[in-house]
């Protein structure tokens, strides 16, 4: 099914690579920033359309459900390809920004049957699918990875949900219990080798854990992050000695950790890192400041980058420390000797809270230099960028999910003008279209997840995911609080949290425009 359609969506995609290619021959990438994004753009919209043409495959067409997002999720994108992308809010990339118009042609006559169509009967059947509690396939058709979703949707629904909005509110961390609770089910170690009393298991599962948990906070979901983050740096840099003293700790839930990386100037720009560490003889001392930092208060362990060989220019200087502190508490954030913190007021992903931290020689020990050697400490994290960022998307459909639960269930218990607004068409269309989105970047998601578990490498499927799952989470969330009126702007009412929640996913991890500019150098290349 939608096999011509997926054709054709491929050779306009071709036909986009071919005019960024030359373009790209006498001009850097910089220069043509706007062309490169859209190309990016392009590209992770057609992989969209082959995610959800292997969904609809595996799923054999048993549900009509479906077919129906499949119908709605081909004339969408195909629509959008031949009209205008939105790289963002008030940006808009059309097919003549890189001399497509042939090719839009091309793309629109090939798929007239489904772009000269009148959808909003699909649109209302949907929503009326949904309205009467059938949603479209979610089985991997594997019995351990639908298993593991139940436990993680039935933990979700029984401990998350009911307090996330109240704990928001109260900008109060996860309850200890809670986190204790997360640890007995394995959430901090799915990817850490049995050998090291982690789950051994892999990204796809990593996904549905992080999906599930976000989708009853974001900061459910987002602990788990800082696991997966320091483990997959010392399973993949760590000498024997770090594996064997850290990883249990971090799997049980023993350990706590952060990740220390962004400065307050550098944003994406590592190699412009000023903190500094260097050994005194028996232990490393730093010295520097570190800003938007995740649960620094609570953790017990930082991964820490700094710059141990100052000669070094850019990445070359850049070490990971391996920094154990002691634990804050509400009356003492920050006990350890030569650290000090302030935490950062924010809008939304609460629980964790955000830190600004500034060290003034603080001292970690001399086996903290990830792997025993400096200046591998930006190599050591670019190794990590695929997973976090494939979770970071995990996140994202977590809460778009979240955000349509939330809409379509006011949809169905609002009355105005005598009936549920689920049955106007402005409102039926804008549930249909969450759904869409929804499955269309679940699968994509998971795409790039089963790519990192063949052991490719996926910096430009993982890209694709966040970028397409983060504008998702947010256009999800815009969407359902529009259907909520003016009680989605009340501070009592859920979909407010989702909302400022939503808005984080396409900044961290690395912004939309920087996953944009990986995709297209890793798709075409370019000079700086």
């Amino acid at each position: 099914m939608f096999a011509n359609e997926l054709k054709a969506a491929q050779a306009y995609r071709a036909a986009a690579r071919a005019g960024l290619a030359e373009r790209l021959s006498t001009r850097k990438i910089d220069e043509e920033q706007r062309a490169a994004h859209g190309f990016a753009w392009v590209a992770t919209s057609v992989a969209a359309l082959e995610a959800i043409s292997g969904w609809l495959e595996r799923g054999g067409g048993a549900n009509p459900v479906d077919v129906l997002v499949a119908k709605l999720a081909f004339a969408e994108i195909i629509g959008q390809l031949v009209g205008g992308l939105a790289m963002g809010q008030n940006e808009m990339f059309r097919p003549a920004d890189l001399g497509l118009g042939a090719a839009a042609r091309d793309l629109n006559d090939t798929c007239r049957d489904l772009t000269d169509t009148d959808h909003a009967a699909t649109r209302a059947e949907l929503a009326q699918k949904l309205a009467e509690g059938h949603w479209p396939s979610e089985a991997f058709h594997d019995a351990e990875l639908d298993a593991i979703r139940d436990q993680f949707r039935r933990f979700t629904d029984s401990e998350i949900l009911p307090h996330a909005h109240k704990w928001h509110l109260a900008n109060d961390l996860i309850p200890d219990a809670t986190v204790q609770a997360m640890a007995d089910l394995g959430t901090f170690g799915v990817c850490i080798p049995e050998s090291y009393g982690g789950l051994g298991l892999n990204k796809l599962v990593m996904c549905l854990v992080t999906e599930e948990l976000s989708r009853g906070w974001i900061g459910a979901g987002s602990l788990g992050t800082r696991s997966e983050i320091a483990g997959e740096l010392i399973v993949l840099g760590g000498t024997e000695a770090q594996k064997a003293d850290w990883l249990p700790r971090i799997a049980s839930g023993e350990v706590l950790p952060t990740a220390v990386f962004t400065e307050p100037d550098t944003g994406s720009d590592l190699g412009s890192l000023q903190t500094r560490a260097r050994f005194d003889g028996s232990d490393w001392v730093i010295d520097g400041a570190k800003n938007w930092i995740t649960h620094a208060s609570r953790s017990d362990m930082m991964t820490l980058l700094a710059r141990t060989l100052p000669d070094e220019k850019g990445y070359a200087g850049l070490s990971m420390l391996l920094v154990p502190k002691p634990r804050g508490s509400e009356t003492e954030p920050f006990p350890a000797q030569g650290m000090t913190g302030s935490e950062i007021e924010v809008l939304g992903y609460r629980g964790m809270r955000e830190y600004a931290l500034q060290f003034d020689a603080m001292k970690a020990p001399a086996e903290a230099l990830l792997g025993g050697e400096e200046g591998q400490g930006f190599k050591q994290l670019m190794r990590t960028f695929e997973g976090a960022r494939i979770q970071t998307a995990a996140r994202a459909v977590g809460v778009a999910r979240r955000a349509l639960e939330l809409g379509l269930d006011y949809a169905l218990n609002r009355k105005q003008f005598g009936k549920a607004i689920i049955h106007f068409p402005r409102v039926s269309d804008k549930i249909a279209m969450s759904l869409v989105d929804f499955v269309v970047a679940r699968e994509l998601t998971y795409d790039a997840a089963r790519a990192k578990d063949l052991g490719k490498r996926c910096d430009i499927e993982a890209g694709m995911a966040k970028l397409l799952a983060a504008r998702t989470a947010w256009s999800n969330a815009d969407a359902a609080l529009q259907v909520h009126g003016g009680n989605g702007y009340a501070l009592e009412y859920e979909i407010s949290r989702v909302l400022c929640d939503a808005r984080i996913l396409n900044i961290f991890e690395g912004a939309a425009e920087i996953q944009a500019q990986v995709i297209a150098r890793g798709l075409v290349g370019g000079r700086n």
